[in-house]
């Protein structure tokens, strides 16, 4: 594997840092059953659709009710 710095001038610190995070991502790849499922989106996430609330019925509750005719 070879990481290139494309941007900026790390220091030693900041390097090994970035190395250790990319080692341990990768590390944790492997590790993963080949037919696993990788995370959800935001699209496939029911609780997308239910994230905000319906409106409380209140004196004009009539006008934001459709009933098509």
């Amino acid at each position: 594997m070879t990481i290139k710095v494309v941007r900026g001038n790390p220091t030693p610190e900041e390097l090994a840092a970035a190395l250790t995070v990319v080692r341990a991502r990768a590390a944790a790849i492997e590790t993963e059953p080949s037919g696993a499922s990788g995370p959800r989106d935001a699209w496939s996430d029911p609780s997308r659709i239910a994230a905000h609330r319906l409106p409380h019925p209140g004196p004009a509750s009539w006008g934001r009710t459709y009933w098509p005719s």
